[in-house]
Protein backbone atom coordinates (compact mmCIF):
# COMPACT_ATOMS: atom_id res chain seq x y z
CA UNK A 1 0.00 0.00 0.00
CA UNK A 2 2.77 2.43 1.02
CA UNK A 3 4.70 1.44 -2.08
CA UNK A 4 1.67 2.24 -4.24
CA UNK A 5 1.23 5.63 -2.59
CA UNK A 6 4.90 6.33 -3.02
CA UNK A 7 4.74 5.43 -6.69
CA UNK A 8 1.66 7.62 -7.22
CA UNK A 9 3.30 10.49 -5.34
CA UNK A 10 6.46 10.16 -7.39
CA UNK A 11 4.46 10.15 -10.58
CA UNK A 12 2.57 13.27 -9.58
CA UNK A 13 5.80 14.98 -8.57
CA UNK A 14 7.47 14.06 -11.86
CA UNK A 15 4.47 15.35 -13.80
CA UNK A 16 4.64 18.64 -11.92
CA UNK A 17 8.38 18.90 -12.52
CA UNK A 18 7.87 18.26 -16.24
CA UNK A 19 5.12 20.88 -16.36
CA UNK A 20 7.27 23.38 -14.50
CA UNK A 21 10.16 22.61 -16.80
CA UNK A 22 8.03 23.14 -19.89
CA UNK A 23 6.68 26.38 -18.42
CA UNK A 24 10.15 27.65 -17.56
CA UNK A 25 11.41 26.75 -21.02
CA UNK A 26 8.45 28.56 -22.55
CA UNK A 27 9.07 31.65 -20.42
CA UNK A 28 12.77 31.61 -21.19
CA UNK A 29 12.00 31.12 -24.85
CA UNK A 30 9.57 34.05 -24.82
CA UNK A 31 12.08 36.22 -22.99
CA UNK A 32 14.75 35.29 -25.53
CA UNK A 33 12.32 36.01 -28.36
CA UNK A 34 11.52 39.46 -26.90
CA UNK A 35 15.22 40.20 -26.47
CA UNK A 36 16.08 39.17 -30.04
CA UNK A 37 13.06 41.01 -31.45
CA UNK A 38 14.00 44.24 -29.63
CA UNK A 39 17.58 43.91 -30.89
CA UNK A 40 16.41 43.40 -34.47
CA UNK A 41 13.90 46.26 -34.18
CA UNK A 42 16.80 48.59 -33.44
CA UNK A 43 18.95 47.65 -36.42
CA UNK A 44 18.53 50.21 -39.24
CA UNK A 45 17.32 48.80 -42.58
CA UNK A 46 19.49 48.49 -45.66
CA UNK A 47 16.84 49.72 -48.09
CA UNK A 48 15.29 53.19 -48.07
CA UNK A 49 12.69 54.96 -50.17
CA UNK A 50 12.28 58.67 -50.67
CA UNK A 51 9.23 60.34 -49.09
CA UNK A 52 9.93 64.08 -49.13
CA UNK A 53 12.28 66.88 -48.14
CA UNK A 54 13.00 69.11 -45.15
CA UNK A 55 11.37 72.54 -45.43
CA UNK A 56 11.84 73.85 -41.89
CA UNK A 57 14.23 73.29 -38.98
CA UNK A 58 13.55 74.69 -35.51
CA UNK A 59 15.44 74.73 -32.23
CA UNK A 60 13.68 75.76 -29.02
CA UNK A 61 16.50 76.60 -26.60
CA UNK A 62 14.12 77.44 -23.73
CA UNK A 63 11.31 75.04 -22.93
CA UNK A 64 7.95 76.63 -24.01
CA UNK A 65 9.64 79.77 -25.38
CA UNK A 66 10.17 80.99 -28.94
CA UNK A 67 11.77 79.00 -31.76
CA UNK A 68 15.00 79.76 -33.58
CA UNK A 69 14.71 78.81 -37.23
CA UNK A 70 17.99 77.53 -38.63
CA UNK A 71 19.33 76.30 -41.97
CA UNK A 72 21.07 73.25 -40.55
CA UNK A 73 21.47 71.33 -37.29
CA UNK A 74 23.67 68.70 -35.78
CA UNK A 75 21.61 65.78 -34.50
CA UNK A 76 22.97 64.74 -31.09
CA UNK A 77 21.71 62.41 -28.37
CA UNK A 78 20.13 65.31 -26.48
CA UNK A 79 18.53 66.84 -29.55
CA UNK A 80 19.17 69.36 -32.36
CA UNK A 81 22.14 71.62 -31.75
CA UNK A 82 24.56 74.15 -33.19
CA UNK A 83 27.41 74.36 -30.67
CA UNK A 84 25.81 75.82 -27.50
CA UNK A 85 22.49 76.50 -29.22
CA UNK A 86 20.62 73.36 -28.22
CA UNK A 87 17.04 72.22 -28.04
CA UNK A 88 15.18 72.49 -24.69
CA UNK A 89 18.47 73.09 -22.86
CA UNK A 90 16.99 75.87 -20.70
CA UNK A 91 13.75 76.01 -18.73
CA UNK A 92 11.95 78.45 -16.47
CA UNK A 93 11.41 77.21 -12.92
CA UNK A 94 9.63 78.37 -9.80
CA UNK A 95 11.46 78.92 -6.52
CA UNK A 96 10.70 75.33 -5.44
CA UNK A 97 12.58 73.98 -8.48
CA UNK A 98 9.50 72.89 -10.44
CA UNK A 99 9.23 74.03 -14.05
CA UNK A 100 6.54 76.04 -15.78
CA UNK A 101 5.34 75.78 -19.39
CA UNK A 102 3.10 77.56 -21.86
CA UNK A 103 0.20 75.41 -20.69
CA UNK A 104 -0.15 77.54 -17.57
CA UNK A 105 1.87 80.60 -18.64
CA UNK A 106 1.15 81.10 -22.37
CA UNK A 107 3.12 84.38 -22.67
CA UNK A 108 6.27 82.27 -22.38
CA UNK A 109 6.00 81.72 -26.15
CA UNK A 110 6.71 85.43 -26.67
CA UNK A 111 10.09 85.18 -24.96
CA UNK A 112 12.27 85.09 -28.06
CA UNK A 113 15.87 83.84 -27.77
CA UNK A 114 18.65 84.50 -30.25
CA UNK A 115 22.33 83.57 -30.23
CA UNK A 116 25.48 85.43 -31.27
CA UNK A 117 27.64 84.26 -34.18
CA UNK A 118 29.81 82.11 -31.91
CA UNK A 119 26.75 80.51 -30.29
CA UNK A 120 28.10 81.38 -26.84
CA UNK A 121 25.72 84.16 -25.73
CA UNK A 122 21.93 84.00 -25.71
CA UNK A 123 19.90 87.24 -25.81
CA UNK A 124 16.23 87.30 -24.82
CA UNK A 125 13.57 89.74 -25.97
CA UNK A 126 9.89 90.05 -25.04
CA UNK A 127 7.13 92.65 -25.59
CA UNK A 128 7.65 95.72 -23.40
CA UNK A 129 10.99 94.48 -22.05
CA UNK A 130 14.59 95.57 -22.62
CA UNK A 131 16.72 92.78 -24.08
CA UNK A 132 18.83 90.77 -21.68
CA UNK A 133 21.80 88.47 -22.38
CA UNK A 134 23.00 85.23 -20.82
CA UNK A 135 26.64 84.07 -21.14
CA UNK A 136 26.02 80.40 -21.93
CA UNK A 137 29.71 79.54 -22.12
CA UNK A 138 30.16 80.72 -18.52
CA UNK A 139 27.39 78.41 -17.30
CA UNK A 140 29.42 75.32 -18.18
CA UNK A 141 31.84 76.07 -15.34
CA UNK A 142 29.16 76.40 -12.62
CA UNK A 143 28.21 73.56 -10.30
CA UNK A 144 24.68 72.28 -11.07
CA UNK A 145 21.82 72.40 -8.58
CA UNK A 146 18.66 70.29 -8.80
CA UNK A 147 15.43 71.11 -10.62
CA UNK A 148 12.39 69.06 -11.58
CA UNK A 149 10.77 68.31 -14.93
CA UNK A 150 7.62 66.14 -14.94
CA UNK A 151 8.45 64.93 -11.44
CA UNK A 152 11.95 63.82 -12.41
CA UNK A 153 15.03 65.40 -10.86
CA UNK A 154 17.51 66.91 -13.31
CA UNK A 155 20.84 68.71 -12.87
CA UNK A 156 20.48 72.40 -13.65
CA UNK A 157 22.72 75.46 -13.53
CA UNK A 158 21.08 78.65 -12.26
CA UNK A 159 21.50 81.48 -14.79
CA UNK A 160 21.63 84.29 -12.24
CA UNK A 161 19.66 87.09 -10.63
CA UNK A 162 19.35 89.47 -13.60
CA UNK A 163 17.56 87.09 -15.93
CA UNK A 164 15.52 85.70 -13.00
CA UNK A 165 14.22 89.20 -12.25
CA UNK A 166 13.62 89.85 -15.98
CA UNK A 167 11.50 86.70 -16.37
CA UNK A 168 9.60 87.29 -13.13
CA UNK A 169 8.69 90.81 -14.19
CA UNK A 170 7.59 89.76 -17.65
CA UNK A 171 5.68 86.57 -16.76
CA UNK A 172 4.43 87.35 -13.24
CA UNK A 173 4.66 91.16 -13.05
CA UNK A 174 6.69 90.60 -9.88
CA UNK A 175 10.35 91.12 -8.96
CA UNK A 176 10.85 87.47 -8.04
CA UNK A 177 9.24 84.06 -8.34
CA UNK A 178 10.88 82.61 -11.46
CA UNK A 179 14.40 81.61 -12.43
CA UNK A 180 16.11 80.38 -15.61
CA UNK A 181 18.15 77.18 -15.44
CA UNK A 182 20.47 75.45 -17.90
CA UNK A 183 21.05 71.73 -18.50
CA UNK A 184 24.86 71.27 -18.57
CA UNK A 185 25.37 67.76 -19.97
CA UNK A 186 25.68 66.29 -23.47
CA UNK A 187 23.60 63.25 -22.59
CA UNK A 188 20.24 62.51 -21.00
CA UNK A 189 20.17 61.95 -17.24
CA UNK A 190 16.53 60.86 -16.92
CA UNK A 191 14.76 57.54 -17.16
CA UNK A 192 11.78 57.16 -19.49
CA UNK A 193 8.69 58.72 -17.91
CA UNK A 194 6.36 56.09 -16.50
CA UNK A 195 3.50 56.94 -18.86
CA UNK A 196 5.82 56.42 -21.86
CA UNK A 197 7.07 52.97 -20.88
CA UNK A 198 4.41 51.39 -23.09
CA UNK A 199 6.62 52.38 -26.05
CA UNK A 200 9.08 49.50 -25.97
CA UNK A 201 11.76 51.05 -28.19
CA UNK A 202 11.98 54.26 -26.15
CA UNK A 203 15.00 54.28 -23.83
CA UNK A 204 16.52 56.74 -21.36
CA UNK A 205 19.10 57.64 -24.02
CA UNK A 206 16.28 59.16 -26.07
CA UNK A 207 14.85 61.34 -23.28
CA UNK A 208 16.82 64.42 -24.31
CA UNK A 209 17.85 67.35 -22.15
CA UNK A 210 14.68 68.89 -20.68
CA UNK A 211 12.26 67.47 -23.25
CA UNK A 212 8.83 66.04 -22.48
CA UNK A 213 9.44 62.67 -24.13
CA UNK A 214 12.15 62.47 -26.80
CA UNK A 215 14.88 64.58 -28.36
CA UNK A 216 13.26 65.16 -31.79
CA UNK A 217 9.79 65.79 -33.22
CA UNK A 218 8.84 65.60 -36.90
CA UNK A 219 5.67 66.79 -38.62
CA UNK A 220 4.57 66.87 -42.26
CA UNK A 221 3.14 69.88 -44.08
CA UNK A 222 0.24 67.73 -45.30
CA UNK A 223 -0.75 66.82 -41.73
CA UNK A 224 -0.88 70.50 -40.78
CA UNK A 225 -2.90 71.27 -43.92
CA UNK A 226 -5.38 68.49 -43.22
CA UNK A 227 -6.02 69.77 -39.70
CA UNK A 228 -6.40 73.29 -41.09
CA UNK A 229 -9.01 72.09 -43.59
CA UNK A 230 -11.21 71.26 -40.57
CA UNK A 231 -10.63 74.57 -38.72
CA UNK A 232 -12.30 77.95 -39.11
CA UNK A 233 -8.96 79.63 -38.42
CA UNK A 234 -5.89 77.81 -39.76
CA UNK A 235 -2.67 77.62 -37.74
CA UNK A 236 0.98 77.32 -38.76
CA UNK A 237 3.19 74.30 -38.19
CA UNK A 238 5.03 76.33 -35.53
CA UNK A 239 1.97 76.08 -33.28
CA UNK A 240 2.79 72.35 -32.92
CA UNK A 241 6.48 73.09 -32.13
CA UNK A 242 8.20 70.62 -34.49
CA UNK A 243 11.96 70.37 -34.98
CA UNK A 244 11.51 69.07 -38.54
CA UNK A 245 8.83 69.96 -41.07
CA UNK A 246 8.67 67.70 -44.13
CA UNK A 247 7.09 68.36 -47.53
CA UNK A 248 6.00 65.43 -49.67
CA UNK A 249 4.26 62.69 -47.67
CA UNK A 250 0.48 62.47 -47.41
CA UNK A 251 -1.28 63.63 -44.25
CA UNK A 252 -0.40 61.49 -41.21
CA UNK A 253 1.82 59.22 -43.27
CA UNK A 254 4.61 59.87 -40.74
CA UNK A 255 2.57 57.92 -38.14
CA UNK A 256 3.65 54.66 -39.73
CA UNK A 257 7.30 55.37 -40.46
CA UNK A 258 9.70 53.13 -38.58
CA UNK A 259 13.13 54.41 -39.60
CA UNK A 260 13.97 57.84 -41.00
CA UNK A 261 17.16 58.84 -42.82
CA UNK A 262 18.08 62.46 -43.58
CA UNK A 263 21.52 62.92 -45.09
CA UNK A 264 23.68 60.46 -43.18
CA UNK A 265 21.64 60.88 -39.99
CA UNK A 266 19.37 58.00 -38.97
CA UNK A 267 16.44 58.25 -36.58
CA UNK A 268 14.01 55.75 -35.06
CA UNK A 269 10.31 56.55 -34.75
CA UNK A 270 9.73 55.92 -31.04
CA UNK A 271 6.21 57.16 -30.30
CA UNK A 272 3.38 59.33 -31.61
CA UNK A 273 3.42 62.92 -30.36
CA UNK A 274 0.46 63.33 -28.01
CA UNK A 275 -1.10 66.79 -27.86
CA UNK A 276 -2.35 68.97 -25.00
CA UNK A 277 -3.78 72.48 -24.49
CA UNK A 278 -0.43 74.08 -25.32
CA UNK A 279 -1.18 73.74 -29.05
CA UNK A 280 -4.09 76.16 -28.56
CA UNK A 281 -1.62 78.99 -27.83
CA UNK A 282 -0.88 81.27 -30.81
CA UNK A 283 2.94 81.58 -31.05
CA UNK A 284 2.58 85.09 -32.53
CA UNK A 285 0.36 86.55 -29.79
CA UNK A 286 0.80 84.25 -26.79
CA UNK A 287 -3.00 84.10 -26.50
CA UNK A 288 -4.86 80.76 -26.20
CA UNK A 289 -7.76 80.30 -28.60
CA UNK A 290 -11.19 80.98 -27.14
CA UNK A 291 -12.69 77.90 -28.82
CA UNK A 292 -10.04 75.36 -27.70
CA UNK A 293 -8.75 74.88 -31.23
CA UNK A 294 -7.00 73.06 -32.79
CA UNK A 295 -7.01 70.60 -29.87
CA UNK A 296 -10.80 70.18 -29.90
CA UNK A 297 -10.86 69.20 -33.56
CA UNK A 298 -7.92 66.82 -33.23
CA UNK A 299 -9.76 65.01 -30.45
CA UNK A 300 -12.59 64.17 -32.84
CA UNK A 301 -10.45 62.00 -35.10
CA UNK A 302 -6.84 61.70 -33.95
CA UNK A 303 -7.06 59.77 -30.70
CA UNK A 304 -5.35 56.38 -30.54
CA UNK A 305 -6.06 53.33 -28.36
CA UNK A 306 -4.13 53.29 -25.11
CA UNK A 307 -3.24 56.98 -25.17
CA UNK A 308 -6.22 58.36 -23.31
CA UNK A 309 -7.89 61.60 -24.28
CA UNK A 310 -4.85 63.19 -25.90
CA UNK A 311 -4.89 63.16 -29.72
CA UNK A 312 -1.70 62.66 -31.72
CA UNK A 313 -0.04 64.75 -34.41
CA UNK A 314 3.50 64.21 -35.63
CA UNK A 315 5.94 61.67 -34.28
CA UNK A 316 8.80 61.68 -31.83
CA UNK A 317 12.19 60.24 -32.71
CA UNK A 318 15.50 59.25 -31.24
CA UNK A 319 18.76 59.58 -33.15
CA UNK A 320 20.55 56.30 -33.88
CA UNK A 321 23.30 57.68 -36.10
CA UNK A 322 24.35 61.28 -35.45
CA UNK A 323 24.97 63.72 -38.27
CA UNK A 324 24.08 67.00 -39.96
CA UNK A 325 20.65 67.84 -41.39
CA UNK A 326 20.03 70.79 -43.71
CA UNK A 327 17.02 72.57 -45.18
CA UNK A 328 16.17 70.98 -48.54
CA UNK A 329 17.64 67.57 -47.74
CA UNK A 330 15.80 64.48 -48.88
CA UNK A 331 13.93 62.42 -46.30
CA UNK A 332 14.04 58.64 -46.69
CA UNK A 333 12.07 55.99 -44.82
CA UNK A 334 12.87 52.34 -44.16
CA UNK A 335 10.89 49.50 -42.59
Amino acid sequence: MMSKLFDESSGTRNAILVAVGIGATTLLGYAAYRCVKKHLDNIPPKEWHRVGEITDLNIYPIKSCGAIRVNQIESSLIGPRIKLLRDRIFMVIQTDGSFITGRTHPTLVLVQPRFDEKYETMTLSAPGMMDISVDVQRLLAIEPIKASVWGQTVPAVDCGEEVARWLSRYILSEDFGLRLVFYPYNYSSREVREKNRIFVNLTSTDSGALHDSTSFMLLSEASVADVNSRLEKPVTALQYRPNFVVKGPAAYEEDNWKWIKIGETIYRNLKPCTRCIFINVDPETGIPSTNSEPLKTLKTYRRQPGLGDNPVLGMQMGVKKEGTVRIGEIVYVGC
